[in-house]
């Protein structure tokens, strides 16, 4: 019960995000949850490639590599989505932070 209601608030949390952010556009809620399988697939699948390859820029810049890495994620996910649009580099990095910082709320709250 707690992994569809998590899963329910972050769909929800990705499409509010994606009508109130600049730069970023969902077509539906039915899209923002698409979105939210393709971001976990993209997390688990692509994002540990791209920690172990920037691992040393990672730690020349003490992490904060890690936001760009996941500016990436979300940049692919718009790729591969038509019903989701990011403008750029900057809206991609602002969605990430804000989206990550909410998720991790509702994970403390429902946990």
């Amino acid at each position: 019960m707690g992994f569809i209601l998590k899963f329910i608030l972050s769909a929800v949390i990705t499409y509010l995000l994606a009508n109130f952010l600049p730069g970023a556009q969902i077509d539906g809620f039915g899209s923002a949850m698409i979105l939210v399988i393709v971001l976990a697939i993209l997390n688990a699948v692509v994002k540990p490639i791209l920690q172990i390859i920037g691992l040393p820029i990672t730690i020349l810049t003490l992490g904060l590599f890690l936001f760009v890495i996941n500016a990436l994620i979300v940049m692919l996910a718009s790729y591969l989505m038509s019903s989701f649009e990011i403008d750029g580099f900057v809206s991609a990095l602002i969605f990430s932070v804000v989206l990550s910082l909410a998720t991790s709320v509702v994970d403390m709250i429902v946990d």
